[in-house]
């Protein structure tokens, strides 16, 4: 039976008990309105870890004051239903005052990795979600914490956080999960239209056609790559604009000038009114 906490000091207790009976814990930290792609993060803790704590927290911080929090999808209940059917062990799902009680004042920056796109367009965006990773992180003090690689920037945010702040937590990346005929699989996603998810898959094809050019041939020309996916993109009417398309290191997120190091493309564009993000890695043939 899955447990519900919605204070840090259940959350604790639990931790404390698994501790006790030498029990690893695999966190996935959430903003909930859960598909497969959260549920694959949670099997995968489960496949690696002897207890699953998921944290269901839809976090203000990471909203810039133009984006809707509340027009955010939620369904708690449905929620704790395809948690407990994949396993999860404890559902943490506080207040926004338990995590930022009144005065509180201390925030996390990542500098670089965060500074490229989504840095460009949302640029509070990777303080909040590094601030409250790290809170957490402190919180469920976990072995392990499983993320997608479907945000791909914000996991090298966290990984950086990680490595840079010499935290005990082992970041797990995870696949993105598709739906059927290719489209990265995001909450944001009931805000299309069949139509408009259509249009969409417009983007993962353009980034596996730029991925199968790049590993066959490594000396292809990046920035001109780039183009060719933007084109790519644009060529889609129902595509409203696109924010960037970005060739980068995989891990730096800085720019190269040849596929030797592999490579990372990321995109996002407004489909509608909707937002999305994509990427593909890109290996290197060495």
């Amino acid at each position: 039976m899955m447990q519900i906490a919605r204070t840090i000091e259940e959350v604790r207790a639990f931790v404390r008990d698994a501790r006790s009976k030498s029990l690893t814990v695999g966190f996935v930290p959430t903003m909930g309105y859960f598909h497969e792609g959260h549920l694959s993060l949670m099997r995968q803790a489960g496949e690696q870890c002897d207890l699953v704590v998921v944290s269901l927290f839809v976090n203000p911080t990471q909203f810039a004051p133009s984006e809707d929090l509340t027009a955010y999808p939620r369904d708690f209940d449905h929620d704790c239903q395809m948690a407990e059917g994949v396993g999860v062990d404890l559902m943490f799902a506080p207040a926004a005052a338990e995590i930022y009680p009144a005065g509180y004042q201390t925030t996390v920056t990542v500098d670089t990795v965060s500074m490229p796109m989504e840095g460009i367009f949302r640029p509070s965006h990777f303080s909040g979600v590094a601030s409250v990773v790290c809170k957490l992180f402190n919180i469920v003090q976990p072995d392990k914490a499983f993320f997608g690689m479907k945000d791909y920037q914000q996991l090298k945010v966290i990984q950086r956080m990680v490595a840079d702040l010499n935290m005990q937590v082992d970041v797990v990346a995870c696949p993105t999960v598709r739906e059927q005929q290719g489209l990265a699989m995001s909450s944001r996603n009931t805000y299309l239209s069949d139509e408009q998810k259509e249009t969409a898959l417009v983007i993962s094809w353009a980034l596996a056609q730029a991925k199968d050019r790049a590993e066959a041939n490594p000396e292809t020309d990046p920035e001109q790559l780039r183009a060719d996916v933007q084109n790519v993109i644009k060529s889609e009417p129902g595509v409203v604009s696109i924010d960037y398309v970005t060739i980068c290191h995989p891990e730096m997120l800085t720019p190269i000038d040849s596929f030797s190091q592999g490579a990372v493309i990321c995109v996002a564009c407004r489909v509608g009114k909707t937002r999305l993000i994509d990427n593909i890695v890109i290996y290197s043939s060495h």
